[in-house]
């Protein structure tokens, strides 16, 4: 029976010491052991089989059940031990805890005691102070009084929460007494040092009033401001009296005599008061500022008075030489008593190539002496302090610009009348005028003049003016000097186009013409874009909330539209030179010709005014490339559709007539392909979309020549043929391809109907048009039916 209870036993025991993995690595780490009885995995078998490993080890169990009891029991009295330590533990905590209270308590009180100490010996400094400072203030001892009310004030802030005592409220308002007094002692004090204008000065800088001050600096802010008010308009007296309104000084002719008076002054102030103020009152900038103020509102009242005698070149002079005694301020003063003024931003740093930098350039003429000149630092506290008054009346200014840029306008009108226009052959052929460059310069000259006058609305006036020239430049000067394009066309007939020899001139412009609208172009280019870093600049100039105001997109367009008018000038007058020909062309019995030679004489009519005109045109606008381009581009956009119509006019047309057309057509079309390059010494390629508008336009126009030269028997196959190669869905086109070959009525009826009838029906959805989108053979394909053309053609001949 006992064993199955300890067997029991041994169980809950076991059930009841379970340990996690991590408390029993923790233990062992502790307190290291090897015995297997303190292992985690402890098994009883292994164990009893590692004590008696053979049957003739059990001949000492005796022993070893010995061993086990003794440590039994000595396991038993080493808890026993632990248990029975651990029931002193609890009273030994609660008295450990009366102790800490014990200190607890002493400690309030060492801290409550102390603070006790250091409020009465406040207290004592207090009422002693307060007694002392009533008593000093009385004796005007304003240097003992500086360093005990500041003491005083201080000492006095630990007694707020006191107020409630009737002995420390009354310390408090026996304190705010003699700061009452105080500040009323000091001012009465300076008030008789320095007395109102008129009145006799009696007393002067001394000592006591240079202690005053430093009591001032402790008292109410406002008592140092009445001393500094007061001293400061009593010391600008004198200036208001010299400079009344109605005094000869006081008009702009003479303002350095205003600025030489306040520099007198401030040297005055040093010598005679630069001790009796203290330093942190920067007393000379105050008694600047204040004189800049007051030079500002005199200046405006003066200037509204007369403002009929103000004239650009003294609104100028007086411009100019108040901003430098600002910059003078800036100099010699920080700024720091300006709390009411704005400090201005300093400018974005440029990245625009219309102006260089500002600083130490002649932008002007000989007539700049006069002109203000701005501070080189460009964030200056003091830009604008006084010549903020001058804006109001820099309309002047402004009408000044605007009638000397008229005049501008009209000598360049005049100039160009006089000089006649750029001669072929010569550097100014085709370069941009000089008087756009002239213009930008004196654009460039006002815009850094008016910034420094002001970054506000006068900018805008003057962006107002600019763009007015602007776009009187693009008239006066650009478009109505373009040649007018004549409208009498000189009719070519085959013996003329015969006799025609290289060299003539069949163009309607000359070549100093042809000169002319080249250098307008390339000056209305350099203008759209120096208008455009114009806008950026007067941007950077004027105020940020003024930005939106500053818009020369209409001007820019203005220049757009000459280079356009330009170019089509061109392309018109090259045009109209080919235009006799393509007549010619048309009017050819191409029935009759008889073989097939080299190419026709209109075709190298053509050809001949093409190389009189481009190199002249390519050479002259050299600098402006892209606009070369697009003359070619426009050019063969004209000439191809035109071609083409000429083209339909050609009925009726043999079939080596047919044949002789189509070489002339591929000589047409290698011209216009090697058209910017010819007569180059460079042969450079010709852009991929100028390519393709020329494979593509003369490729149709082989077509057509193809379709001529096929037989129209049977019926069914031309038909077929007509859509594939021409891909034109239009009746009419096919209509004149019938009269080209010299069809009957009657045929051309039955082959239109056909025609409608073998048309492809159009894709779901699509419009009804008469125009079909087929796909056109690759400008290969063609090149080499060209060449097997050309090889039956010499097989012929």
């Amino acid at each position: 029976m006992m064993e199955e209870e300890e067997f029991e036993f041994a169980e809950d025991l076991e059930a009841i010491l379970h340990l996690t993995p991590e408390v029993q690595l923790a233990i062992e780490q502790v307190f290291p052991s090897q015995d297997p009885l303190d292992r985690a995995d402890f098994n009883a078998v292994e164990y009893i089989n590692t004590l008696f490993p053979t049957e003739q080890s059990l001949a000492n169990i005796d022993d070893v059940v010995n061993k086990i009891r003794l440590k039994i029991r000595r396991l038993d009295d080493n808890i026993r031990t632990v248990v029975r330590g651990q029931t002193n533990v609890g009273q030994d905590g609660r008295q450990v805890k009366e102790i800490t209270r014990d200190i607890k308590q002493l400690d309030h009180a060492k801290r409550h005691l102390t603070t006790s100490i250091t409020t009465l010996n406040h207290l004592h400094m207090l009422a002693g102070g307060v007694d002392s400072l009533e008593a000093m203030t009385r004796k005007r001892q304003y240097g003992e009084v500086a360093n005990l009310l500041q003491g005083v004030v201080n000492v006095l802030e630990h007694f707020h929460k006191y107020m409630g005592i009737p002995q420390i409220r009354q310390l408090s308002e026996r304190v705010k007494a003699a700061q009452s007094e105080l500040g009323t002692q000091i001012l009465a004090d300076f008030e008789e040092a320095f007395p109102a204008q008129g009145s006799k000065r009696t007393g002067g800088p001394s000592n006591v009033l240079r202690d005053a001050c430093l009591v001032a600096n402790v008292l109410d802010p406002r008592i140092k401001q009445e001393v500094i008010k007061k001293f400061i308009r009593q010391h600008l007296s004198e200036y208001l009296v010299l400079f009344q309104e109605n005094q000869d000084v006081a008009w702009l002719d003479k303002i350095d005599r205003r600025y030489a008076w306040i520099k007198r002054q401030l040297v005055d102030y040093d010598e005679k008061y630069g001790r009796m103020f203290p330093e942190e009152w920067c007393m000379t900038e105050r008694i600047s500022v204040e004189f800049c103020h007051i030079t500002r509102v005199e200046l405006a009242k003066v200037m509204r008075t007369r403002a009929k005698e103000i004239e650009v070149k003294l609104l100028l002079f007086a411009i100019q030489r108040t901003t430098n005694f600002e910059g003078l301020l800036a100099k010699r003063f920080t700024g720091c008593t300006l709390t009411d003024q704005k400090r201005p931003e300093s400018p974005l740093e440029s990245t625009n190539p219309f102006l260089e930098d500002e600083q130490g350039e002649d932008v002007g003429t000989e007539k700049d002496e006069d002109l203000p000149r701005k501070p080189k630092a460009p964030d200056n506290p003091f830009h604008g302090i006084v010549s903020k008054c001058f804006e109001a009346h820099l309309y002047v200014y402004i009408e000044s610009q605007d009638k000397n840029l008229g005049e501008l306008i009209d000598r360049f009108v005049s100039d160009f009348r006089a000089q006649g226009p750029p001669k072929a052959g010569t550097e100014e052929g085709g370069a941009v005028l000089p008087s756009c460059a002239d213009l930008f310069v004196y654009y460039k000259k006002c815009m850094v003049q008016c910034s420094q006058l002001s970054t506000g609305e006068p900018m805008i006036a003057l962006t107002t003016i600019f763009q007015k020239f602007l776009r009187e430049y693009a008239w006066k000067i650009l478009s109505g000097n373009l040649p007018k394009s004549s409208s009498n066309s000189v009719g070519l007939t085959i013996s003329s186009l015969l006799k025609e020899k290289e060299g003539s001139e069949a163009a309607k412009f000359t070549v100093d013409e042809l000169c002319l609208i080249c250098s307008i172009l390339s000056t209305a280019e350099y203008c759209l874009a120096t208008t455009q870093q114009l806008e950026e600049k007067l941007k950077e100039k004027v105020d940020k909330i003024l930005v939106e105001r500053i818009n020369l997109t209409g001007e820019m367009d203005t220049f757009s539209t000459v280079i356009s008018n330009s170019i089509q000038l061109l392309v018109q007058d090259l045009d109209a030179a080919c235009d006799p020909a393509l007549t010619a062309m048309s009017k050819m019995p191409w029935q009759s010709v008889e073989h097939v030679g080299d190419q026709s004489p209109y075709v190298t009519s053509i050809i001949m005014h093409i190389k009189q005109n481009v190199p002249i045109i390519r050479d002259n606008l050299a600098s402006t490339r892209k606009y070369f381009t697009q003359f070619c581009i426009k050019f063969t956009n004209s000439f191809i559709p035109k071609f083409i119509n000429h083209l339909f006019r050609c009925k009726p047309i043999s079939m080596v007539g047919a044949e002789q057309l189509l070489l002339d057509t591929h000589s047409l079309k290698t011209v216009l392909l090697d058209l910017p390059s010819i007569g180059s010494q460079v042969n450079r390629k010709a852009p991929a979309s100028y390519t393709k508008i020329v494979v593509k336009g003369m490729t149709r126009a082989e077509m057509i020549l193809k379709v001529v030269m096929a037989p129209h028997e049977p019926p069914v196959v031309f038909v077929d043929n007509y859509i594939k190669l021409l891909a034109d869905g239009n009746p009419e086109t096919f209509q004149k391809i019938l009269d080209m070959k010299g069809l009957k009525r009657s045929e051309q009826s039955s082959m239109l109907e056909l025609f409608r009838q073998r048309l492809p029906t159009p894709p779901s959805g699509a419009d009804g048009g008469p125009s079909l989108s087929f796909s056109t053979p690759t400008p290969e394909q063609e090149s080499s039916r060209i060449r097997k053309l050309e090889k039956l053609i010499k097989k012929r001949l």
